[in-house]
């Protein structure tokens, strides 16, 4: 009677083990990549048509922006006021994101890409790259963390 217990425990055991790992592999990473592409496309949209309410709701709840040469931005109204101000400041232009590898899990992915912004004629007005951490929200991936930098030298002050 104790082998057939110890048999059942092991095997139970094994079978747990065997789901867990199953669980696991069931995230598919290339799939998940694929709706970090759809994601960055809803944005860029959304940026082309000027809407900055649209673009702060693509970030979690405490989502936060670090753009280069600004202080971090968080919360929704803090979002909406400064990507407003890029719309604004840029005139209509429109922004190209690249995503060349994305890693992690279920739960939190990381971006790495590359960006160019084009002003509404097609002139490139700047080229970088990025990394951003997407957390899984309600089923859907928004942006957690979001920082760039640029690629051109920075601009020398203004002589007085």
């Amino acid at each position: 009677m104790k082998k057939l217990f110890f048999v059942a425990v092991v095997a139970t055991s094994l079978f747990a083990c065997k789901s867990s790992t199953e669980q696991k592999s069931a995230f598919d990473l290339e799939n998940a990549k694929k709706e970090i592409i759809a994601a960055n496309k809803e944005l860029t949209d959304a940026l082309s048509k000027g809407d900055s309410v649209a673009v702060a709701s693509a970030y979690s709840i405490d989502g936060a922006l670090m753009s280069y040469n600004a202080p971090i931005v968080k919360g929704k109204e803090n979002l909406i006021k400064s990507w407003g101000a890029f719309i604004t400041a840029t005139g209509g232009a429109t922004v190209e994101l690249n995503t060349v590898e994305v890693w992690g899990d279920e739960n939190f992915l990381t971006e790495e890409g590359t960006f160019v912004i084009r002003s509404k004629e097609g002139a490139q007005m700047d080229i970088g790259k990025y990394l951003v951490l997407w957390k899984k929200e309600d089923g859907k991936w928004k942006l957690h963390r979001d920082i760039s930098n640029s690629d051109l030298p920075p601009v020398a002050p203004a002589a007085k």
